[in-house]
């Protein structure tokens, strides 16, 4: 029997939905407008189709959204200032810079830069010890592990003492779902192993897992027989393996493969996301939330 398939792209409309009724709620009863600074450096097109995302998103929920486009060759000292600009506007709770960055902006400062309590992408760190403290101290996480753990839970799978099994160790997916799905609390307290394509023995941690979350960047790295027949796999890989052309609009595409072999899995386990429309949906979804989230703390709303 084939395994349910984790839609991501249902999973976060429905969470649009409940975002957009909290953000109604806000306007109503305490005036509170949610709101959103994107900020693009040069005109890479596919930083612009991400920040383009993002405004859409947040317009269409009802928030206070500005993009601010900034030339490549922005001085350092002038992006610093922007971001600290934002930082002391009332009106803005979220603040992101796409990256990448040109090479002349010290990326890690820029980020640095930006308020914790505003840093809705949760890659501040200062936010990521929050995360690892858990409980109230966590306030924003990060947003593809956030939205893994969200398709776990709506997808109907016990996190409560189940043994889940990360593949990959980066600080935007591998440590901090590993530390998410560690805490104690509702949609967590794990047992987590962590592992990567260094690991002496991948099939046989693999092979463990009720809940396994592949995110190692590597095409069809797990294989159908590594996986516990059941079991929850959540694909966070989105790799380019080659090119097709689109039968709808006659232009070439990307033809997009995961960590997983799909095919094959979807025979043994007993969910899992596809690639694409599993955990890619969720990433602005996310976001959105956290800025939901942030908008209530400085409001003080409960």
């Amino acid at each position: 029997m084939s395994a349910k398939i984790i839609s991501g792209t249902e999973v976060a409309t429905q969470i649009r939905v409940e975002l957009k009724k909290e953000v109604d709620e806000m306007k109503e009863k305490h005036g509170v407008v949610p709101g959103l600074v994107t900020i693009l450096v040069g005109s890479n097109p596919a930083s612009i189709s991400y920040v383009t995302g993002k405004q859409k998103t947040a317009h269409e929920l009802g928030f206070y959204s500005h993009q601010d486009d900034q030339p490549a060759d922005v001085s350092e000292a002038d992006l610093l200032k922007l971001v600290d600009k934002y930082n002391k506007d009332p009106k803005v709770h979220g603040i992101l810079v796409q990256l990448p960055l040109p090479k002349h902006i010290d990326e890690k400062k820029v980020l640095n830069a930006i308020d914790p309590d505003k840093d809705v992408d949760g890659f501040h760190p200062i936010n990521v010890g929050r995360l690892m403290i858990g409980g109230d101290e966590a306030k924003f996480l990060p947003c593809t592990p956030a939205g893994i753990q969200e398709l776990i839970v709506r997808s109907g799978y016990e996190t409560s003492g189940a043994e889940v099994v990360v593949v990959g160790r980066s600080n935007i997916v591998g440590k901090p779902i590993a530390n998410i799905m560690l805490q104690k609390g509702k949609g967590a307290n794990s047992t987590v192993t962590i592992v990567h394509t260094g690991t002496k023995d991948l099939e046989a941690h693999c092979k463990r897992a009720d809940i396994l979350i592949v995110a190692a960047g590597v095409p069809g790295l797990v294989k159908p027989q590594w996986i516990k027949p059941g079991s929850c796999v959540i694909d966070v890989g989105v790799n380019r393996v080659g090119e097709k052309l689109s039968e709808k609009t006659g232009k070439m595409i990307p033809i997009l493969k995961g960590d997983v072999d799909f095919d094959a899995a979807k025979e043994i386990a007993g969910a899992i996301t596809p690639v694409p429309g599993g955990v890619g949906p969720m990433t602005i979804t996310m976001l959105m939330k956290n800025t939901v989230k942030s908008a209530k703390i400085h409001a003080g709303i409960k």
